[in-house]
């Protein structure tokens, strides 16, 4: 979290493919230092590094194929009633060349969601990625109205929510990302064929976060 993974105008360094290189020279050889894919700098969690070229081509051939399991937890803004499925198109957006909106002439992505726990105005949902566009979760949830708290780019102005208790409402002050965390990842092992998976707990962040949104239940 907090890490940009791939260079770009005004993050040449300090990113994870520096890091990555700096720990092992070798990774030059291979397309973005051995990265499969990526999240973004304010989402916290999992994402997958091959240490060889048969690795990744293996593992980008998973992820292509939609043989990859990947979950996320997420809070978004709302009280959602049930779970879903959102199978609409990705694209950027026409004038801000940062965003991405769901359009007809974008690339196809598929978001499985379920209800995880509902509070007053929020819901943490987890959510299953079928494909993997840019944003997909965030772009996804603000196109069903249900934006992820703290998204700047996509839930527009923060706006405190009516009966806010004082604790939460300065938890809510202070939470600068977008509530979003890589928690499972499973695949195919490129070498022995196995399936694994890793799971990583919630960052103490949204953990705090999840809490003080149920101490508010109480109140």
């Amino acid at each position: 979290m907090g890490l940009v993974v791939h260079p770009a105008v005004g993050h040449w360094q300090g990113t994870l493919v520096n890091a990555l290189l700096n720990h092992d020279r070798q990774l030059e050889a291979l397309p973005r230092a051995g990265i499969v894919h990526r999240i973004d700098k304010d989402t916290s969690g999992l994402l997958m590094v091959a240490k060889t070229l048969h690795a990744h081509n293996k593992l980008v051939q998973q992820l292509q194929e939609r043989e990859i399991t990947r979950e996320y937890l997420a809070v978004v803004r709302g009280n959602m009633i049930s779970g879903g499925t959102v199978d609409a198109p990705i694209g950027r957006h026409p004038t801000d060349r940062k965003r991405h909106v769901v359009r007809q002439s974008g690339k196809f992505a598929v978001t499985h969601y379920r209800v995880v726990r509902r509070f007053a105005r929020h819901t943490l949902i987890q959510a299953k990625l079928e494909t993997g566009r840019t944003h997909q979760i965030r772009v996804h949830m603000a196109h069903l109205r249900y934006p992820l708290l703290g998204d700047s780019v996509y839930g527009g102005r923060f706006q405190m929510p009516a009966a806010c208790s004082g604790p939460l409402a300065q938890v809510l002050r202070d939470f600068k990302r977008q509530a979003l965390h890589a928690t499972k990842l499973g695949l195919v092992h490129p070498e022995t064929e196995e399936y694994l998976v890793w799971e990583q707990a919630m960052p103490e962040d949204m953990a705090l976060l999840l809490q003080a949104l149920a101490d508010n239940e109480q109140q």
